[in-house]
């Protein structure tokens, strides 16, 4: 069944991915529509693994204003969880350049207005968070694994700045969210998914960035982010 599992998820992700790379050819397309693809994606890749989700902390969100969500990450099955569990209704995430290269998935990536981040070249770093500034103001959330990569064991890596100066740089509440279970879910160095797994996400309030030290804030998340992700 894991590997049926994995061949269902990809064709969610090719299906939501082909009439957004057909827009981005013929024009078409609004933000809405994005939205609510990435939604119908989630909840079937979430029922389809029968991924037994649980949510918290969720009513602590306001939804009439745009924030800097950041997680820890454990599995490409954040993806989905955390487009099944998140109450925005505009949410984009933050990605590596190598996803952009891949060819039509990466021209509907930028159609549905993911923000490409190169790590190895600081310029076009810098010009990755510009742009995810745009989102912020266009009222369209963002999210950022700070860690900037996934963790093989679970365990909380070092967290980078680049989402904090974003955030306080655009005066942008920072959303900590914890993700507990993905892993387990599709673990590391496999493409087979395991049905019937717990997950929990826990969201906590809005975090005010305006004034506040970069190493303050980074220790605020860290602090949630430990507190309330179970490793096992």
């Amino acid at each position: 069944m894991g590997l049926g599992l994995s061949l269902y998820t990809m064709y969610q992700v090719a299906r939501i991915t082909a009439p957004t790379v057909l827009e981005a050819f013929v024009g078409g397309g609004s933000r809405e529509q994005h939205d609510r693809r990435l939604r119908e994606f989630a909840r079937r890749v979430v029922a389809g693994a029968r991924i037994q989700l649980t949510v918290e902390g969720a009513e602590k969100v306001p939804l009439d204003r745009a924030f800097v969500y950041m997680s820890n990450h454990q599995s490409h099955i954040d993806i989905p969880v955390l487009y099944a569990a998140v109450p925005s209704p505009s949410l984009r995430m933050v990605a590596k350049t190598e996803l952009f290269r891949i060819p039509g998935f990466g021209r509907a990536m930028r159609t549905a207005e993911f923000v490409e981040v190169d790590r190895g070249d600081r310029e076009r770093a810098v010009d990755s968070l510009r742009r995810a500034a745009a989102t912020l103001e266009s009222g369209v959330s963002v999210w950022i694994a700070p860690e900037g990569h996934r963790s093989r064991d679970g365990a909380l890596g070092p967290l980078k700045k680049g989402g904090f100066h974003l955030a306080r740089d655009t005066g942008t509440a920072i959303v900590p969210v914890a993700l507990s279970g993905t892993r387990n879910v599709l673990p590391p160095d496999t493409t087979r998914m395991n049905p019937d797994v717990p997950v929990r996400v826990v969201f906590g309030a809005p975090i005010a960035t305006a004034g506040r030290p970069i190493p303050d804030l980074m220790d605020e998340v860290r602090s949630f982010l430990e507190t309330h992700t179970r490793t096992g």
